[in-house]
């Protein structure tokens, strides 16, 4: 690899951690106290002020359930394939549906079953835009004032500046895609018209 081709690998690095922190809704704090790698190294990670090393980044791709190539943005192999490498947080299960840390992001979640007289939980707000498509089972979608449930077959698109959380609403585990745009991307859907058969004269 070139010379400027590996500045500008290890340049992107930050950038990426920074946005997979942010996606999966983790503080510097929290990283931190899984890793082992201090607040202060982990922000200057992000920022670039500090070279990412394999003894730094092994344990962040670990901690964040992706692999190290996701982390250093390695080409392609060709293999058209992804490589799903699930993940759990607070019980549920997020499987990424894409390689790239910038833009569209799209995951397949997996929330177990309720329990009965189970709290609602807390709703959050952050930048960007979400648009939801459940699989299987019931979701419900606490959306600023509204208590939604979605069923098989049911979308959803809302800002998540709006107050927002998730939930299962059944009593077997609910299956949902969830397209996130950070910058506030929304989805567009375009549909090609039927091709109109000419008309005898």
């Amino acid at each position: 690899m070139a010379d400027d081709d590996l500045v500008n690998v290890l340049s992107a690095v930050g950038p990426r951690l920074r946005a997979l922190r942010r996606d999966r809704g983790t503080t510097l704090a929290q990283l931190s106290e899984t890793t082992g790698i201090s607040v202060s190294t982990l922000s200057r990670l992000e920022s670039g002020q500090r070279r990412p090393t394999l003894e730094l980044l092994l344990p962040l791709a670990k901690a964040h359930g992706v692999q190290l190539d996701e982390l250093v943005g390695a080409p392609s192999t060709g293999d058209p394939r992804v490589h799903m490498r699930p993940f759990t947080r607070h019980g549920r299960t997020y499987v990424p549906l894409t390689r790239n840390l910038g833009g569209l992001l799209a995951y397949k979640h997996i929330i177990p079953a309720g329990r009965p007289g189970e709290e609602a939980p807390e709703q959050q707000i952050h930048q960007g835009y979400e648009w939801l498509y459940v699989l299987s089972g019931r979701l419900r979608l606490l959306l600023g004032e509204h208590d939604l449930v979605l069923t098989s077959g049911e979308a959803a698109e809302f800002d998540t500046r709006t107050p927002h959380a998730f939930a299962n609403a059944g009593t077997r585990p609910v299956e949902f895609l969830a397209i996130f745009g950070p910058q506030g991307e929304r989805m567009h859907v375009r549909a090609r018209p039927a091709s109109k058969k000419g008309t005898a004269t």
